[in-house]
């Protein structure tokens, strides 16, 4: 009987969700038209990211849709418009957790201040990351999942202003897309700048990032990575995808 009584509760909360997200399309497509080209869950996922509150979801979801208007006015990034964030070789693409969650590693100490292109490159190349992660995303899925490797990370690497961008292009434009984020070989010195960063961050961010212990690394990866689809730095059997070859 429990297990009919959560079967219930589960369809009556998913019948709530589909609904508001209905209130909510509505609201949208009145205040701009143009929102009918998003699917039912990209909406979702404003929702769930403001714990179904309309208002405030709608809200997010314009200024993401007049974002995504003057920053990706042809619908996307493409690797021309990013050369030397591409250059660094610091992010690639990794196979699927066990829940089939599409992975990405990123090497923090391969990242220096973009003096070239400047900050608007780097931020095209976050949001190139992200549509590039969300469009593997298979039938079902809706997030991915992230190893943050700062091994080697040092003043050089510093760029407060950077990190910042992509905190705040993930969360408020790519709301509830990360479910975990490992960090590995995190140095000492990392962590000044982290708290800078930390509080930046939201409380649902917040409780999806994991600081990994070296000495269990590959004990902490394997709970959620099969072996097989687990970089062969971390003694898996992939090798590394630079993410525009994904």
């Amino acid at each position: 009987m429990e297990g009919s009584s959560g079967i219930v509760e589960n369809n009556e909360s998913s019948q709530e969700e589909h609904n508001m997200v209905m209130q909510m399309r509505a609201l949208v497509e009145k205040q701009d038209p143009t929102s009918k080209e998003y699917d039912d869950l990209t909406i979702r996922r404003f929702l769930r990211a403001y714990d179904l509150d309309i208002e405030k979801a709608t809200d997010m979801f314009i200024k993401f849709i007049k974002w995504r208007k003057t920053f990706v006015p042809n619908g996307s990034i493409s690797v021309s418009e990013i050369p030397n964030e591409l250059a660094q070789n610091k992010l690639f693409m990794q196979g699927n957790d066990k829940s089939g969650r599409p992975i990405t590693l990123v090497f923090g100490g391969r990242h220096y201040q973009n003096k070239k292109g400047g900050l608007e490159e780097f931020k095209r190349f976050v949001t190139f990351t992200l549509e590039r992660i969300t469009s593997r995303m298979p039938p079902g899925q809706e997030k991915f999942v992230a190893i943050g490797d700062v091994e080697g990370w040092g003043y050089s690497n510093i760029d407060i202003r950077a990190y910042l961008a992509s905190i705040s292009i993930l969360q408020d434009y790519y709301p509830e897309t990360l479910e975990k984020m490992f960090f590995v070989h995190v140095p000492y010195m990392f962590m000044a700048a982290w708290k800078i960063i930390y509080p930046f961050i939201n409380e649902k961010t917040k409780k999806r990032i994991v600081f990994v212990e070296n000495k269990h690394l590959k004990s902490t990866l394997l709970k959620e990575i099969d072996e097989s689809q687990l970089p062969e730095i971390y003694g898996g059997k992939l090798k590394l995808v630079p993410i525009q070859d994904s």
